[in-house]
This record gives C-alpha cells, structure tokens and sequence, in this order.
C-alpha cells in the first residue's frame, strides 16, 4: 500500500505542477504582472500547502519536530535538491533582482527565524505574526517593482496563454492546488509508511523523508518550468517558496499555536538550521563564478552532491 501511495502521490504532483505553471503564465498575462513574481506568489501558494498542512497537524499534535524539521528539511531540499536537479537539466539564467530583493529577503527570514528559536526556543504567536506581515509586505514591494519590467520577463512564453479565458486559468490553479495537495498528502503517507517499516525516528523523518516529499511539488513545478523554458517561475518558485516556508507555513502555524523547540533533539539549532542558511547563502557566490548570472550544470552537481551528504549525515 506504502508503495502505491508514493506512486500516485507523485504522479498527482507532477499533473498539478503542470497545470499550475500553465495557470501562472496566464496570469502574468492578465495582471500584467512578471513571471517571477507569479511563480513567488501563485506556485509558491499553492507549493506551500502542504508544509502547511504538515506543520499544523504536527503542532496541534504536540510533534514540533515534525513542524519544525519539515520546514527546514524543506528549505535545504529546494535548493540542494530541487534547484541542483533543475539546473542539471537545464542551466538557469539568474534575473538581476533575484539578489537585489528576493535573495535578501531569503537570508533574512532564515536569520530571524534562528534569532526568534534560539532566543527562548519558542516560536510565538507574535513572533509568527511578525513573520507573516513581513512576507505581505515583501509581496507588495515584488509586485510593484515587477511591473516595470514585465517585458523582459515574458520571453519565450507561449502567446497562446495571453489570450485563454479566466474560467481556464481558475479551473488549471484549481486542478493543480488540488493535485499538488493531494499528490502531497498521499506521498507523505506512504514514505512515513516506507521509513517507519525499516526504524527511522520521527525527527529523521521529518528533515528527510516529509521534507522531500514535501519538495516535490517544488521539484515538480520547476522541472516542468526548466523544460519548457519558463526559468524565471523555476526560480522564483524555489525561492519563494523557501520564504513562504518561513513567513507563511511557520508564521501562520505559530499564530494558531505556538511552536516549541523539543529539547529531546538539539540538532534543530545546533546543526540542521545552518545548514538551510548555508545553502541560501551560496546562491550568491555560484550566481557570479565563474559564469556571472548563470546556475549550471556543474553547479547542480554541486548542490545536488552537498544534499546527498546532508541526507547521510542527518540518516547515520
């Protein structure tokens, strides 16, 4: 049953990333609105839902390592994973806002989530409102800076979506909300089912297992993306979905019940959470060597490789 659950969770994933990068060019046409700031705002929404829907049942259950470990997991999974195998199969030419605004906005978020942990090892309701305010205003300056360059970010997109009804665009984020909701929830089952059938700890499963699945949606949305050469949604979806994790997924579920950090398992302050720092911060440095502006396929490779040691490290 574990293995059916992760075929048809991926294959509902897959099906909804597809119709969500649909849906999103059709809006920038719409809303006049760029590519990028449809793939940080819609796909990221809609990417989002299941960290979401994780971090709640795991907060009102009392498991604020599963809240806690699934969004950190997460965060390192898009970039290590999903981004390292996006540029693998096609190279990424990086927008000059990415480090003007979203990057920062990234590394930001990352540090005052630390700050708000580790000052008192508890994510208030406060705390997460600040958090949440924070990502509207963020997504207010996005989408008034991104309407001066609409232009430039929709190349290469198929004209045929400037002209399809908005009846088309609701149904396409509707089918794909729901098989990305869907598809999640049912991948996560079956890879809790798979991990506890050969003894891995609830901590572990969640930086790991529910934080990949999880991801797929991200991984998802942006393959679908770099395949059809919609770069700037595959980018601005991992990124801001990374600072939705953060501001909207942690910041909402603190609002409705704080989150406190177990004591039973250190590793969250200790180790995991810079490690999501450090793989926001390297973006910067492998976005201008040696190629300026461009994430290849070495450097796929390269984030790809360091994910694959933070699964052993976290697993051993």
């Amino acid at each position: 049953m574990s293995v059916f659950l992760v075929i048809a969770g991926l294959a509902l994933l897959v099906v909804g990333g597809d119709f969500l990068v649909r849906a999103s060019v059709g809006l920038s046409f719409k809303l006049k609105i760029s590519k990028l700031v449809i793939g940080m705002t819609v796909v990221s929404f809609a990417t989002s839902a299941p960290e979401l829907l994780v971090s709640l049942q795991a907060a009102f259950d009392g498991i604020s390592d599963i809240a806690l470990g699934n969004v950190i997991g997460s965060n390192i999974a898009n970039i290590g994973l999903v981004l390292g195998i996006t540029a693998i199969i096609s190279p990424l030419a990086v927008d000059r806002d990415f480090y003007r605004l979203n990057w920062p906005m990234m590394m930001l978020a990352s540090f005052v989530l630390y700050y708000f942990l580790k000052n008192d090892e508890v994510l208030t309701d406060v705390e997460g409102l600040i958090l949440f305010v924070a990502l509207i205003v963020f997504l207010f300056i996005l989408i008034r800076s991104s309407r001066k360059s609409t232009k430039a970010n929709l190349e290469e997109v198929d004209d045929a979506l400037a002209v399809v009804s908005n009846f088309k665009i609701v149904m396409w984020l509707l089918i794909g909300a729901a098989g990305l909701y869907f598809g999640s929830e049912w991948l996560v089952e079956g890879a809790k089912q798979l991990a506890k059938a050969i003894g891995i700890s609830d901590y572990a499963i969640s930086v790991t297992v529910i934080a990949i699945g999880t991801s797929v949606p991200e991984l998802a949305a942006s393959v679908i993306a770099a395949l059809k050469k919609e770069k700037a949604i595959s980018l601005g979806n991992l990124i801001g979905s990374n600072i939705f994790n953060i501001a909207s997924v942690l910041g909402l579920t603190a609002i409705i019940k704080p989150i406190v950090v177990n004591p039973e398992t250190p590793e969250i302050l200790s180790t995991n959470i810079f490690w999501m720092i450090a793989f926001a911060a390297i973006l910067v440095p492998l976005m201008l060597i040696p190629k300026r502006f461009v994430i290849g396929r070495y450097k796929g490779m390269l984030l790809f490789g360091a994910y694959i040691v933070f699964i052993y490290l976290t697993l051993k």
